[in-house]
């Protein structure tokens, strides 16, 4: 009898743990956030981990009844190690949300696996036009080349630049920027003389940018992924392109806030189109920099952090509009159609097309505070991914 009643004690607690765990991963709602931390792009990930712990710190850590717990994977910018990463943060640790995503080819390797588990997939960085059409539960709150590349575009001819040579890394977001801006530029009656294309992996700017020098365009279009615009800054000046009468124009990448000021003052004047400044000028933003570079011993903020800090944003609002119950599909139906107030500006997740729609700004490299910045000087609204049109 008293085996008995001691064997019933043990099943009762083991239940009862059994069940505290059941309890435990029921109150805790896991993001798998897939970023290269190391390698190439390592400065992607840096941003993008920064601003999601900064709006963890801002917001709180239990949304709806439940505890956010943030797993952070470092895929070095390898899509096969994304993909396995990905299968690893679905199957054993069964997380409710992805997101990250540094570089296209790893948000497309991770895509199959967000349709096969109902997992939504929060884009924070990488901007192919194609990346959301790859799996019906992919949400972006980054931007898109095209988004950029038409902006610049319509703006260059009217300002005395009409030959112009396009340089771009050789993989999906280069291809849109070299497209978009090239369709865009003939059609506004400009000339596209030579189109470059620079391998990812272990790029070596020098001797395109000497192709460029001998040709001698009005100015040099360049798309780089986050984190090579500095090498590509330092190599145009190296070889006295500015000298020549060559303009260095391109999206935001190139002047990226997070190396701008280490770009010395070669970089003043160049023109750039992109969707976050640092120094744009509204009060939620100038309270972002300020909070971010606290926390991160002065490192200031560029558009991979925007895309994170939103990212979390669009994550936590889907989790209150769910009451915290909602499985993958009510949490993707309610970050569909999303609209507030960004650090970058106004934002808005199409509830179609899952794409961001956001303002795209011209901006001038100029001296502010002491330290270089990506002044803006114009502004086009409500953007659309132009890549969705065709």
């Amino acid at each position: 009898m008293h085996k008995r009643t001691l064997l019933s004690a043990a099943l009762a607690l083991a239940a009862l743990g059994a069940s505290h765990g059941a309890l435990a991963q029921a109150d805790t709602f896991k993001i798998g956030l897939i970023l290269p931390m190391t390698g190439q792009q390592a400065t992607t990930g840096r941003q993008i981990e920064a601003a999601a712990r900064l709006y963890m710190a801002q917001n709180g850590t239990t949304v709806a009844g439940k505890k956010i717990e943030l797993i952070v994977k470092d895929d070095t910018s390898l899509p096969d190690v994304t993909k396995r990463l990905a299968q690893e943060l679905v199957v054993n640790d069964k997380v409710n949300v992805l997101a990250g995503m540094g570089i296209t080819p790893s948000a497309m390797a991770t895509a199959p696996i967000a349709t096969q588990s109902k997992t939504p997939l929060v884009v924070m960085a990488a901007a192919t036009s194609s990346i959301t059409q790859a799996s019906p539960y992919i949400v972006r709150t980054s931007f898109t080349l095209p988004q950029a590349s038409v902006a610049l575009a319509d703006w260059v001819p009217k300002n005395g630049i009409k030959k112009v040579v396009t340089l771009v890394s050789d993989y999906g977001p280069g291809l849109d920027a070299e497209k978009y801006f090239k369709e865009r530029f003939i059609f506004n009656g400009g000339e596209v003389t030579e189109s470059l294309r620079v391998p990812l992996r272990n790029p070596d700017f020098a001797p395109f940018l000497q192709k460029v020098r001998d040709a001698k365009p009005d100015a040099l279009f360049v798309f780089v992924p986050s984190g090579a615009g500095a090498a590509v800054m330092k190599q145009f000046l190296e070889r006295g392109m500015d000298k020549a009468g060559i303009k260095l124009i391109g999206t935001g990448d190139i002047t990226d806030d997070d190396q701008l000021n280490d770009m010395g003052d070669g970089a003043l004047g160049v023109v750039t189109s992109h969707h976050y400044s640092a120094a744009h000028p509204s009060a939620m933003n100038k309270a972002f920099v300020e909070a971010f570079e606290k926390a991160n011993k002065g490192l200031r903020p560029n558009f991979m952090a925007v895309g994170g800090y939103d990212g979390m944003h669009v994550i936590y609002d889907a989790l209150k509009a769910t009451k915290g119950q909602g499985g993958g599909d009510a949490l993707l139906a309610a970050m569909k159609g999303q609209l507030f107030e960004s650090p970058r500006g106004k934002i808005f997740i199409d509830a179609q097309t899952r794409d961001i729609v956001q303002d795209i700004y011209l901006r001038k490299v100029e001296k502010k505070n002491g330290g270089l910045y990506n002044v803006e000087f114009d502004v086009i609204k409500d953007v659309k991914d132009p890549g969705k049109n065709k």
